[in-house]
Protein backbone atom coordinates (compact mmCIF):
# COMPACT_ATOMS: atom_id res chain seq x y z
CA UNK A 1 0.00 0.00 0.00
CA UNK A 2 3.14 2.31 0.82
CA UNK A 3 4.23 2.27 -2.60
CA UNK A 4 0.81 3.26 -4.01
CA UNK A 5 0.46 6.12 -1.97
CA UNK A 6 3.90 7.18 -2.74
CA UNK A 7 2.71 6.79 -6.45
CA UNK A 8 -0.23 9.14 -5.58
CA UNK A 9 2.23 11.91 -4.15
CA UNK A 10 4.62 12.13 -7.17
CA UNK A 11 1.54 12.54 -9.11
CA UNK A 12 -0.03 15.15 -7.05
CA UNK A 13 3.28 16.83 -6.86
CA UNK A 14 3.83 16.52 -10.49
CA UNK A 15 0.30 18.96 -10.88
CA UNK A 16 -2.56 16.17 -11.11
CA UNK A 17 -5.10 15.56 -10.23
CA UNK A 18 -6.02 12.17 -8.73
CA UNK A 19 -9.46 10.22 -7.94
CA UNK A 20 -9.53 7.50 -5.84
CA UNK A 21 -12.85 5.31 -5.11
CA UNK A 22 -11.33 3.13 -2.21
CA UNK A 23 -12.76 1.67 1.02
CA UNK A 24 -8.64 1.44 2.22
CA UNK A 25 -8.81 3.47 5.61
CA UNK A 26 -4.43 4.21 4.57
CA UNK A 27 -5.50 5.68 1.17
CA UNK A 28 -8.83 7.78 3.12
CA UNK A 29 -6.65 8.82 5.38
CA UNK A 30 -3.83 10.16 3.11
CA UNK A 31 -6.20 11.96 1.36
CA UNK A 32 -5.94 15.68 0.66
CA UNK A 33 -9.95 15.68 0.14
CA UNK A 34 -12.75 13.04 0.08
CA UNK A 35 -16.45 12.12 0.00
CA UNK A 36 -17.74 9.98 2.17
CA UNK A 37 -20.81 8.02 0.46
CA UNK A 38 -23.54 6.41 2.71
CA UNK A 39 -24.61 5.56 5.18
CA UNK A 40 -25.00 2.22 3.93
CA UNK A 41 -24.42 0.41 0.33
CA UNK A 42 -27.27 0.15 -1.76
CA UNK A 43 -31.14 1.41 -1.14
CA UNK A 44 -29.72 2.77 1.93
CA UNK A 45 -26.99 4.57 0.48
CA UNK A 46 -26.18 7.24 -2.12
CA UNK A 47 -26.19 10.29 -0.61
CA UNK A 48 -23.12 12.31 0.73
CA UNK A 49 -22.68 12.01 4.50
CA UNK A 50 -19.31 13.21 4.89
CA UNK A 51 -16.88 15.28 2.94
CA UNK A 52 -13.59 17.20 3.29
CA UNK A 53 -10.26 16.49 5.08
CA UNK A 54 -9.81 13.77 7.24
CA UNK A 55 -10.36 15.80 10.35
CA UNK A 56 -13.22 16.93 8.99
CA UNK A 57 -14.94 13.79 7.89
CA UNK A 58 -14.53 12.56 11.74
CA UNK A 59 -16.82 14.28 12.67
CA UNK A 60 -19.78 13.06 10.58
CA UNK A 61 -22.42 11.28 12.95
CA UNK A 62 -24.22 10.14 9.96
CA UNK A 63 -20.46 8.19 8.24
CA UNK A 64 -19.92 4.78 9.33
CA UNK A 65 -16.00 5.12 8.19
CA UNK A 66 -15.84 7.97 10.49
CA UNK A 67 -15.63 5.97 13.80
CA UNK A 68 -12.62 4.02 11.75
CA UNK A 69 -11.25 7.63 10.67
CA UNK A 70 -11.56 9.31 13.98
CA UNK A 71 -10.10 6.11 15.68
CA UNK A 72 -6.77 6.03 12.96
CA UNK A 73 -6.16 9.86 13.96
CA UNK A 74 -6.08 8.50 18.25
CA UNK A 75 -3.83 6.30 17.52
Amino acid sequence: MQVLLQVFDRLVAAGATVIVIEHDLDVIINADYLIDMGPEGGAKGGRVVACGTSEMAAGSKESITEKYIAREMKN
